[in-house]
């Protein structure tokens, strides 16, 4: 990341090009708040961000790059912007993507299994009365 002076202003597109993001999603991200104390807006209307914006947008890329939510995220910056470190917040959501990450994992193991299952049991040519009865034998019971 390219180091900025904190007193300078930066207009939208400097942070765009500063952050590698788009100005669309800047601007998303501010409309929901994650931006909200590094942004102000000038007299004629222009958006200016402090250099801490950048700190906070990639923040924003890495967290999302671990699973989480946008409201995941301005929840722990909320608790930033008040002063603290919210690490432990950080942790429990993460320990919580890795249960969800657990929970996926075996329902995939358990629809692997079942798919070899039907696999295992592969019928070509079925019988003329179940494929009259059904779109695909091997997978309608």
């Amino acid at each position: 990341m390219v180091s900025v002076t904190h007193d300078k202003s930066l207009k939208i597109g400097e942070v765009a090009s500063l952050s590698g993001l788009s100005v669309k999603t800047i601007r998303y991200y501010e409309d929901i708040g994650l931006l909200s104390p590094t942004v102000e807006r000038s007299e004629s209307g222009y958006r200016l961000f402090n250099s801490l914006v950048l700190t906070r947008l990639s923040f924003v890329k890495r967290a999302k790059s671990l699973g989480l939510s946008l409201s995941e995220i301005r929840e722990i910056l909320e608790i930033r912007d008040l002063g603290q470190l919210p690490c432990g917040e950080v942790k429990q959501c993460l320990q919580s993507k890795v249960e969800a990450i657990n929970q996926q994992i075996a329902a995939l193991e358990t629809l692997r299994g079942e798919l070899k299952e039907l696999l295992a049991h592969w019928q070509e040519q079925p019988s003329p009365n179940q494929a009259a009865q059904t779109i695909c034998p091997n997978i309608q019971l």
